[in-house]
């Protein structure tokens, strides 16, 4: 009952959602979010898979939050990186022979469903307190050492991920692009409905 009341169901069907819609861009290959485009190039150059490379960007982070803001790491947040690379590399397994678009078209099928799912998956997400995500951590550092809005924090991140994805050969195209600008909208018209959908369910099970 603890972990439900702490919204341990909204967090596992935001990362099964989050993460099919990650694949999805990736399929596309018109172009993944700033972060998962560096996952994909590091996956390129190194070997091991996407999602490997989730935990250990994931952890890599973690070490690097706690060194900016002079405090112990935030462990439990791997939890959050280890989930998330479990995710992807299940549904790129299991979507990666039949969802491969060769047209225009259906790359921005795919990819339209894919940021779509991403924003749900994500508002989703946010309805639990289970463990903290390590890019929205250095965000708010970031905004907190800098004076900056949450909004520019995120953004001067992005750019820095989009950068190192550049020089890793990662997974950067227009799909890049429509992820950054349009993925807080999303995230922001699917709250408020998910947030009903979670009220809901807590009057039915009181």
């Amino acid at each position: 009952m603890r972990l439900i009341r702490a919204g341990a169901h909204f967090y596992l069907i935001g990362i099964i959602i989050l993460t099919l819609g990650i694949a999805l861009t990736i399929q596309s290959a018109l172009g993944a979010s700033p972060f998962d485009a560096l996952l994909v190039g590091l996956h390129r150059t190194f070997g091991l898979t996407i999602g490997s490379w989730e935990i250990v960007v994931g952890l890599s982070m973690v070490l690097c939050n706690a060194i900016a803001e002079k405090k112990r790491p935030e462990y439990f947040a791997i939890v959050t990186s280890l989930a998330t690379g479990i995710g992807i590399d299940t549904w790129l397994f299991l979507v990666g022979d039949w969802i491969v678009p060769v047209t225009w078209l259906g790359q921005s099928i795919t990819l339209g469903i894919g940021i779509i799912l991403i924003g749900l998956g994500v508002a989703f997400y946010l309805q639990s307190d289970i463990a903290p995500n390590p890019m929205d951590r250095s965000m708010l550092i970031v905004s907190n050492l800098t004076g900056w809005k949450v909004t520019y924090s995120r953004a001067l991140i992005s750019v820095g991920l989009v950068i190192v994805a550049f020089i890793f050969n990662g997974a950067i195209g227009i799909g890049t692009l429509i992820n950054a600008l349009i993925s807080g909208v999303l995230i922001s018209f699917f709250l408020p409905y998910v947030k009903v959908f979670r009220n809901d369910t807590r009057d039915i099970a009181s």
